[in-house]
């Protein structure tokens, strides 16, 4: 077993650098093709997220803009913006901060690609939609053969890698958080923590996209909110400290100081990585939550997730970092992961804030939790209908939530790696097949706009579009005011 965990290591090394090329090389690819137009429509971005619930012909609420927002923030709003952030730092020192702000500023671009096409090959689930790579890979990719063979790998990776293990990750992380925070090492703390987590996990995920989406847009705006107050707090009262931290950021970031971990190398790496894997830009889950929404256009998804990447980096991800730099930490101690933020927050505040970060962990793990969940139940979907197989994985997720709170189990979370990395490989290589499209749409989407509308698509609108089910224009979310003329689509470049 150890020859075979030793095998998935260095694998998942080795692969770590052509992954961080494949998705900073989309990133940079599709920044190009949008004319970095995503930079500048961050006030579209805000009125897309910001419109009203719609309604179905019936006048039943359906999944809005927000609302999807909120599953796929469930996501990646999670401990790994307190533990992932910690060992960057830990690793690759302050320097690994700044070149987290740069990817997260790289990877909106592809982030809008994939949501966009999530949205655009959506399908109808009963009155709600559901989508996401599988659908997109399968209808978008002009090869059929190829299309279906890259879709099942893509659902089966994620399935595998979000609805499992990676839950497993989330439980194990805030048994530890609990632990340190409670000062017990008493064998019940972990089977406690496991088995309330598990039970809230089956009381949301039996109840639908709607349980989990309501949940959601609860839980990840007031645990977010929470903490980065916190976060404010701690900067506050550290104001005159904050100009050096950013200094030492910026320095280390291009090796001018080195810290313990590897200077340069050490923290282009890790604040690539961490980047990378906590605001999910190119990996292929978002759209899975991107297609849940009920749009006008394509594009408003898109923007609405490319500010999720924003939000998740240059917000939450710097909260703990500043955090952690503004305590002044020892980069050559034993402290690393969720040790390092807490102990951190409790050298500004006092003793009291190491159980309030475990209540907001606790909290965040959970939205991640069933964030990650829905993303296996949409392609668990995808790849059968049958209602028993889908039960049966709801169990096999609480059975993995649990699991995880209360052992260490090294060679499975590799393993995750392994099909993480697979299902972003996937993703990538679909989004330079099809994504063009995506670019369209959003020449289409700001066409309407700069001519004052609120801007509507019907597949009809891109001659020659094939494998589209919805955006016929018979959804009351998707009717256009009569009186203004539609927009010309503009002419595809490429």
């Amino acid at each position: 077993m150890d020859v075979l965990d030793n095998a998935v290591v260095w694998f998942n090394e080795w692969y770590a650098y052509v992954l961080i090329v494949l998705l900073v090389g989309a990133g940079l690819w599709w920044g190009a093709r949008t004319r970095v137009a995503l930079l500048r429509m961050v006030p579209a971005m805000f009125r897309a997220i910001s419109e009203p619930t719609p309604k179905t012909k019936e006048g039943a609420a359906q999944i809005s803009a927000f609302r999807a927002f909120c599953i796929s923030a469930a996501s990646r709003v999670g401990t790994g913006n307190v533990v992932g952030v910690a060992v960057a730092i830990t690793v690759g020192g302050p320097g690994a901060v700044f070149w987290m702000w740069v990817l997260a500023i790289v990877g909106g671009a592809t982030a809008f690609v994939e949501s966009t096409l999530g949205q655009l090959y959506k399908v109808r689930d009963g009155a709600d939609y559901r989508g996401g790579p599988a659908y997109y890979l399968k209808r978008g990719i002009k090869n059929r053969r190829l299309g279906l063979v890259m879709s099942v790998l893509f659902a089966l990776a994620i399935t595998f890698t979000y609805g499992l293990v990676f839950n497993a990750v989330q439980s194990n992380s805030i048994t530890s958080a609990v632990g340190l925070a409670l000062g017990a090492d008493a064998a019940w703390v972990p089977y406690v923590v496991g088995a309330l987590l598990a039970t809230l996990t089956a009381l949301v995920i039996f109840g639908g996209v709607h349980r989990i989406s309501g949940v959601s847009q609860v839980l990840v705006p007031v645990m977010a909110v929470l903490y980065i107050s916190l976060a404010l707090f701690v900067v506050l009262m550290n104001l005159t400290a904050v100009p050096g931290v950013i200094g030492d950021i910026v320095t280390s970031a291009f090796g001018i100081r080195e810290f313990v971990g590897g200077g340069l190398w050490a923290a282009i790496m890790q604040g690539m990585r961490r980047g990378l894997f906590s605001n999910e830009a190119g990996m292929g889950s978002t759209p899975n939550a991107a297609a849940t929404a009920a749009v006008s256009h394509p594009a408003k998804q898109g923007l609405v997730q490319t500010l999720g990447v924003y939000f998740d980096t240059l917000i939450v991800c710097s909260a703990t970092a500043f955090i952690i730099l503004l305590s002044d930490p020892d980069y050559g101690s034993d402290l690393e992961g969720v040790q390092l933020t807490q102990t951190a927050l409790a050298h500004h505040v006092g003793s009291w804030a190491g159980p309030l970060l475990a209540v907001i962990l606790f909290f965040l793990a959970f939205s991640s939790v069933i964030g990650n969940y829905y993303y296996g139940e949409t392609n668990i979907a995808y790849l059968t209908p049958r209602r028993w197989v889908l039960n049966s994985f709801r169990l096999v997720v609480i059975g993995f939530v649990f699991f995880g709170a209360i052992a260490k189990v090294s060679l499975v979370w590799n393993l995750a790696d392994v099909f993480s990395s697979l299902m972003a490989t996937v993703n990538i290589v679909g989004l330079f097949l099809i994504g063009g499209v995506a670019v369209v749409l959003l020449r289409h989407f700001s066409a309407q706009r700069a001519a004052g509308l609120d801007p509507v698509f019907h597949r009809d609108d891109i001659p020659g579009l094939t494998g589209v089910e919805c955006w016929d224009g018979t959804d009351p979310e998707t009717v256009r005011d009569p009186s203004p003329q539609p927009v010309p689509m503009p002419t595809p470049r490429g």
